[in-house]
């Protein structure tokens, strides 16, 4: 079995105060995809760095206390960082790991899709990314490898991936042309969003993100920000996803997911 996790930590020190590091160990993942670092290498723990059994690498902001991407990983693996992009690589958004598994060549990718939510000028920021990362997912899928994209998209894609779609048609994460770039990667470019294989219908139970604001926890409304798209042969292999939302982490929750060797 391959376990894969993705988690928005909104800050990885914030989410250790939270028992991050005590939860992690139980969960016996092969590869953990961590977005919102928010922070520098220098400014971590040995444990936050390498917890027990991983080997951390990291792709930091060059802000301090912004963005920022990691992989733990069990497996030694080439390592690349960045989409060679000046704008989105000082803002780090993007890592990968290559490595064997099970006898298949496979990638794993954590990435962090810039959130047009602050307003216009980061709106177009994100659409920009988009267009840039497009060709990445062609690539990719092409690679002949099996490919894993572990990612706070930052976009719910459907009706059902947010409690109240109706009031936030307009609104950064579920705007038009938000959802139809993520069809196109799927339709036209074959990647397969492994929570919607297993569970094409599921509603509240497949929120990952949770505003501050309010009551939204407490209500349940949230959105499904963070997914796992896979390329069609690992795709197939998916056996289990959850989120888990025992503890709260952030004001997102890891989404774990199980694909058979």
């Amino acid at each position: 079995m391959l376990r894969v996790i993705t988690a928005n930590l909104n800050g990885i020190r914030s989410a250790a105060s939270k028992g991050f590091f005590e939860w992690l160990p139980a969960q016996n993942a092969d590869v953990v995809c961590l977005q919102e670092v928010k922070a520098q290498e220098a400014d971590l723990t040995a444990d936050m760095l390498n917890p027990a059994g991983y080997t951390g690498h990291f792709f930091c902001a060059e802000k301090r206390g912004y963005s920022g991407v990691a992989l733990y990983v069990r497996q030694p693996g080439n390592i690349s960082r960045g989409i060679d992009n000046a704008e989105f690589d000082a803002e780090g958004r993007y890592i990968q790991t290559d490595f064997e598994h099970g006898g298949k060549k496979l990638t794993v990718v954590s990435l962090y899709m810039p959130s047009g939510s602050s307003g216009e000028e980061r709106q177009q920021a994100k659409f920009r990314f988009m267009d840039l990362f497009y060709p990445r997912l062609a690539a990719l899928h092409a690679s002949g490898r099996e490919v894993i994209v572990c990612a706070d998209w930052n976009i719910a894609h459907h009706e059902i991936d947010l409690k109240n779609w109706k009031s936030n048609q307009k609104n950064s994460g579920f705007l038009p042309e938000e959802r139809a770039w993520m069809t196109r990667v799927q339709n036209e470019l074959g990647w397969v969003d492994v929570y919607r294989k297993l569970h094409p219908e599921t509603t509240g139970e497949s929120y990952t993100w949770w505003s501050n604001r309010g009551q939204a926890w407490a209500n349940n409304v949230g959105w499904r920000l963070d997914y796992q798209l896979a390329t069609p042969g690992i795709a197939a292999k998916v056996k289990a996803c959850s989120v888990y939302k025992d503890q709260r982490f952030s004001d997102h929750a890891p989404l774990i997911v199980d694909y058979a060797a």
